[in-house]
């Protein structure tokens, strides 16, 4: 998703509530360097969270050290996007059922035209205990979903341009407006 011409980092936090308490300081550090063509992009799971209670914390947190958002800026010179993954990013394989096939073959195809799967981010008592239910039911995981095994396995086989999750849709739009030349 990110052309070979542009450089990245990615920053991993120990969960949610770890991003969360050090997002400002952090912030505040990159503020102090930022060149004008850098972006940031924060990416965090909502969870059972209200979304726009946790889109207002991350743009206070940006605010707060006076990085102009995505959000203020619309498209053109903001330095920082903040994204929220509707409900977690096991959302994103349920948008992308042939990637997920591809990782793991046993799976069934039709599980998106099931009635609880139909919509990615609509997916009622969390995605990844949904995405863990129909893995061990198809021999996978059956001591519990290893989140970081199955992101990496299927991770090189989603086809960004098909995944039907709005948010994974919303992301991919703000990495393609930053990598822009």
């Amino acid at each position: 998703m990110i052309p070979g011409s542009c450089s990245f980092n990615i920053h991993p936090f120990r969960g949610k509530p770890d991003l969360l308490r050090k997002l400002p300081g952090r912030l505040r550090g990159y503020q102090r360097w930022i060149r004008p063509s850098y972006r940031i992009v924060v990416l965090v799971d909502r969870d059972d969270q209200d979304c726009h209670v946790l889109k207002a914390d991350l743009e206070a947190a940006a605010g707060m050290a006076s990085l102009l958002t995505r959000s203020q800026a619309g498209v053109g010179q903001w330095q920082i996007a903040n994204r929220i993954v509707i409900e977690e990013l096991e959302a994103w394989y349920f948008g992308d059922w042939v990637a997920v096939r591809r990782a793991y073959p046993r799976v069934p195809p039709n599980i998106p035209r099931r009635v609880s799967y139909r919509d990615p981010d609509a997916i009622k008592g969390g995605t990844w205990e949904a995405f863990e239910r129909v893995m061990k039911k198809h021999g996978y995981f059956a001591t519990g979903l290893r989140k970081v095994e199955a992101a990496e396995a299927i991770a090189g086989h989603i086809d960004p341009d098909s995944n039907r999750s709005v948010s994974f849709g919303v992301f991919q739009s703000v990495l393609e407006e930053a990598t822009k030349p």
